[in-house]
């Protein structure tokens, strides 16, 4: 790890112009399912950064999963993101020459807080601290969504097939399933179901597509930083929205809609009150039910990654193991929403 930690401080000295450079602290962090994130305290001597500075280290991982971005396109995600108002860690140096470290990577500022599910969802937040983190996640989520295409730096995102971002990831997860090869006949069903009941889309804008309790960064009762970009996509804003918002991000707090920590309708309500649209909750329930099928992809996914031994990790062994629950949750929501219609 030492070697490492020169490495990246090697870098960052050349980046930022300084002097040297003394590692005061280098670490693996938690987390990381996709992709490797360090945490590297320097103290710098000169430069654009002088004194004290806190970065993480984003870098590929052994293996990935079929959705994720690359490091260099999730950097120019990143600044999208961060040029666009979003409290995001701003995106320093890209590092694109694997040779350096052995992977690619890049190198953007540390947020203060934490992004633990267990503090967020249980711990000792008032109604109103509640309240006002689900408003500050509505209006983060506004301000993203007004990043529309085209744009020259992120032409590498494709458009939804037929402009029509429902119906694209439906036709997309047929074809994950068509690749795994295993039966799951919910999953099948639920497909069927999001494919007849997709609502008119919204407009298409740039979309976090893993906006969740455990994805973004709270000291005290104040967002700090939305983290893990390498879902982005072109899509509809309310996937944003229902993602946030899905059974399989609640953490315990089932009676709090918007992931374990606070009421929809808040959440909403900022939205509207940031961006100006109007958001049918309809349209919400619906990118809920999809938020279910989309990540037992993912896990099943990830199971593939440890079964074929191109990964061993008992995190994603134990994460192909979550898909049940999913089908269970779909078994129970959709026809929750038919009732209400």
């Amino acid at each position: 790890m030492s070697a490492l930690a020169d490495t990246f401080s090697n870098f960052v000295v050349r980046q930022s112009g300084a002097r040297s450079a003394r590692v005061i602290q280098f670490s693996k962090l938690s987390g990381g399912a996709i992709q490797d994130n360090f945490g590297l305290t320097l103290e710098l001597d000169g430069g654009d950064r002088p004194g004290r500075q806190e970065f993480v280290v984003r870098q590929d991982a052994p293996s990935g999963v079929a959705e994720s971005l690359s490091r260099p396109e999730e950097f120019r995600v990143l600044q999208a993101a961060f040029g666009a108002g979003v409290t995001a860690p701003e995106p320093l140096w890209l590092c694109e020459d694997a040779e350096i470290s052995g992977r690619i990577f890049y190198v953007m500022s540390r947020a203060s807080g934490t992004a633990s599910p267990r503090q967020l969802v249980k711990g000792d937040l008032t109604e109103d601290q509640r309240r006002h983190l689900v408003r500050r996640l509505g209006a983060e989520l506004a301000r993203l969504h007004t990043v529309r295409p085209p744009m020259d730096s992120l032409a590498f995102l494709e458009l939804p097939a037929g402009n029509n971002p429902a119906l694209s990831r439906v036709a997309l997860y047929r074809r994950y399933l068509e690749e795994i090869g295993e039966p799951h006949p919910v999953l099948e069903w639920a497909l069927n179901w999001l494919e007849d009941h997709a609502p008119e889309p919204g407009p298409t804008a740039l979309c976090h597509c893993d906006f969740r309790t455990g994805n973004y960064m709270v000291d005290g009762d104040e967002l700090t930083a939305v983290l893990d970009w390498e879902f982005a996509a072109w899509s509809d804003p309310c996937e944003d929205l229902g993602w946030l918002c899905c059974r399989s991000w609640r953490f315990g707090g089932d009676d709090r809609e918007v992931g374990g920590v606070g009421d929809k309708n808040d959440l909403l309500a900022s939205y509207r009150e940031v961006s100006g649209a109007d958001i049918d909750p309809a349209a919400v329930s619906y990118w809920e039910v999809m938020a279910l099928v989309r990540w037992a992809m993912i896990a099943l996914q990830q199971a593939r990654r440890h079964m074929s031994g191109e990964q061993h990790s008992l995190e994603l062994a134990l994460t192909g193991r979550m898909v049940a629950q999913m089908e269970y949750d779909l078994l129970n929501q959709i026809p929750e929403l038919e009732e209400g219609q």
